[in-house]
């Protein structure tokens, strides 16, 4: 199996930040000359090439037409589509039926050239009536729409009474109707910190904002060129034929359907339109954005790509495959993950990462641990899965990208209930987060990966009082023949440090005694699937709930992977059941090592105390890595 992730490292530059409004402002004025030509196809330069057998995306514009809404994402979406922008010349009157056949048969010729590979039509507010009557006339086709403010709840938008204001107008006014316009578009103040890295010095951040807001403020009065007064009638329109005709074939979507929806939407009620969507189509997922406006796409905030990948809607065939359709972390969504979503909770547990070399010495850093795969990390799940982010940044920072075997839970519909909002699940995945089943490890140990297993699962991080880096797990040793099976080194791995920064007041059978509690826990977890059958004794009882916690004074997390236990040329563990439990208990007895040295060593390293970590920032560097025991 071929590995997919070789042809894009970890953290690769996908070039998001590097564009702006101003550079989409600056182009559209070239694109806008008058030509005569008719709506057409046009390919951006900055998408370069592919990945092999990458899928097509095809942009429907806004209101402007221009096809330069993307802008932002070209570089990004450009590594895992073949991109294709619509753009519908200024002075072009096509009706609406006129766009949606020439669209059609754009996405029939590209499904006649390759029937096994999914469509991408991604609408921007008007683009998104487009999409929705495309896929309504062509339900066999595999098409996956992403709606960003569809334009379907038109007949609600503070639009409809401007068509007979702005029919009425004097000449004299007629150009500071686009000007006005604009204002309603989207958020100036977020689409000027496009660029601006958030762990910048705040007099750093206002300065570049400051000059950023200089530089585009002014352009805004080009908006006059783009959509005239004249065209800005045709549009408004348009859009109400539009959304009149994408509503009336709702009920004919079959295709898959993801909308991205602003709070801040001042010319569509977008979030209500939204959760009308999502009830009104048969396979529809919501993510909103409460501080962005309408023109979302060109506001600072997450790549496209990232949402994509964040709720699997990236695929390259008919079904969505969590391996080979995987694609590795890009340096902005390490940069979101750990800046902007981690930020807060990066620096108070500071994580102090160490590793086993060949020889038996235990070093700063993972230089023990195997760079090439396939690699099986077996440890303990901290309270809450506290461990998950210092550890899997450790691992981006050396270009690993590590595989997190995760509850099934996660991937589920219910979740997403609970928030539409771009949430930490969705950030799991874009990190490399699997559902934990015996199939996706073997195809991931298959394609050589590095693979991150809890034994323990939600007991071991949901575990009682009493139990903490206790491990809790199952009796199977089926992961060792699994190894086995593909020669994998088991990699030991212990954290503590949970028992400093939280104390657990109240566990599963505390809220349980809890009148109204105990009935709401049981309703979440009585259609809750479970991973082990009763045979595992406790371990089986994997009941979801969120524990009581009273935080402390920011202890220190502490990480050290064991020396690498290789399965490579010992083929009887596939036979030898015995031979295969011995193994599990060298790796468990391991673990259990490990955080009995952890727990003995923390108590050795001057910087344990938060307060000593933030002097030691204060007098070196705010991002430096803080020293620990010696081993």
């Amino acid at each position: 199996m071929k590995d997919v992730s070789k042809d894009l490292e970890a953290l690769w530059d996908d070039g998001y930040g590097t564009k702006t409004v101003k550079d989409y402002l600056d182009v559209a004025k070239e694109m806008i000359r008058p030509d005569g030509g008719p709506p057409r196809w046009f390919c951006p330069l900055e998408c370069g090439q592919p990945r092999k057998n990458s899928p097509t995306l095809l942009f429907l514009p806004g209101m402007d037409g221009v096809g330069l809404g993307l802008i932002l994402h070209h570089e990004a979406l450009g590594k895992a589509f073949e991109v294709w922008c619509l753009h519908i010349p200024v002075y072009d009157r096509t009706p609406f039926e006129g766009l949606l056949k020439f669209v059609e048969e754009t996405v029939r010729t590209k499904h006649a050239a390759s029937p096994n590979r999914p469509i991408y039509l991604v609408g921007d507010s008007f683009g998104g009536c487009l999409a929705l009557a495309v896929a309504a006339r062509n339900p066999k086709i595999d098409l996956v729409l992403i709606l960003a403010n569809p334009a379907t709840s038109f007949d609600r938008s503070q639009l409809q009474p401007l068509l007979p204001i702005l029919e009425a107008l004097p000449d004299g006014l007629h150009n500071t109707v686009p000007y006005l316009f604009s204002l309603f578009m989207g958020d100036p103040l977020k689409m000027a910190t496009i660029g601006i890295e958030n762990r910048l010095p705040p007099k750093s951040k206002i300065k570049k904002l400051f000059g950023n807001l200089t530089a585009f403020l002014p352009l805004l009065s080009g908006l006059a060129d783009i959509i005239p007064t004249e065209t800005l009638l045709w549009k408004l329109k348009l859009l109400n034929s539009a959304a009149a005709y994408a509503n009336s074939c709702l009920h004919a979507i079959k295709a898959e359907v993801l909308v991205l929806a602003s709070g801040k939407d001042y010319m569509l009620p977008s979030a209500d339109e939204a959760k009308r969507l999502k009830s009104s189509l048969q396979n529809c997922k919501v993510r909103l954005f409460k501080d962005h406006g309408h023109t979302i796409l060109l506001e600072v905030g997450i790549s496209l790509l990232t949402i994509v990948k964040g709720t699997c809607k990236y695929r390259c065939s008919r079904r969505f495959d969590f391996v080979s359709d995987f694609v590795p972390p890009s340096m902005s969504e390490f940069k979101y993950a750990f800046d902007e979503v981690h930020g807060l909770f990066r620096a108070p547990p500071a994580g102090a990462m160490f590793s086993t070399l060949d020889d038996g010495r235990i070093v700063r850093g993972l230089v023990g641990v195997p760079k090439e795969g396939p690699v099986l990390f077996v440890g303990y799940h901290m309270l809450m899965g506290f461990e998950l982010f210092p550890l899997v940044e450790e691992f981006l920072r050396e270009k690993i990208v590590v595989r997190g075997l995760a509850h099934p839970v996660i991937f589920t519909d219910p979740l997403e209930c609970l928030t539409s909002e771009f949430s930490v699940q969705d950030l799991q995945k874009v990190l490399g987060a699997v559902p934990v089943t015996a199939s996706n490890i073997f195809r991931l140990l298959s394609t050589k990966s590095h693979v991150l297993l809890y034994p323990g699962g939600a007991r071991e991080a949901l575990h009682y009082k009493g139990e903490e880096h206790k491990l809790c797990w199952p009796k199977r040793q089926e992961f060792v023949r699994m190894a086995a099976r593909f020669g994998a080194a088991i990699v030991p791995f212990g954290t503590v440090g949970e028992d400093d920064i939280a104390e657990l007041v109240l566990d599963y059978n505390d809220l349980m005694q809890i009148p109204f509690v105990n009935d709401f826990l049981r309703e979440i977890n009585r259609n809750d699937m479970k991973l082990r059958d009763e045979s595992e004794g406790e371990v089986a009882n994997q009941e979801l709930f969120i524990p009581g916690l009273l935080p402390k004074v920011p202890g220190r997390f502490y990480f050290l992977f064991g020396k690498p236990i290789e399965t490579k040329g010992k083929e009887e563990l596939l036979k030898d059941r015995d031979y295969a439990n011995e193994l599990y208990l060298q790796v468990k007895s391991e673990v259990e090592h490990i955080m009995d040295y952890l727990l003995k060593k923390r108590e050795e390293d001057p910087y344990r105390s938060i307060i000593d970590r933030t002097l030691y920032h204060a007098i070196y560097h705010p991002w430096q890595d803080v020293p620990a025991f010696d081993p």
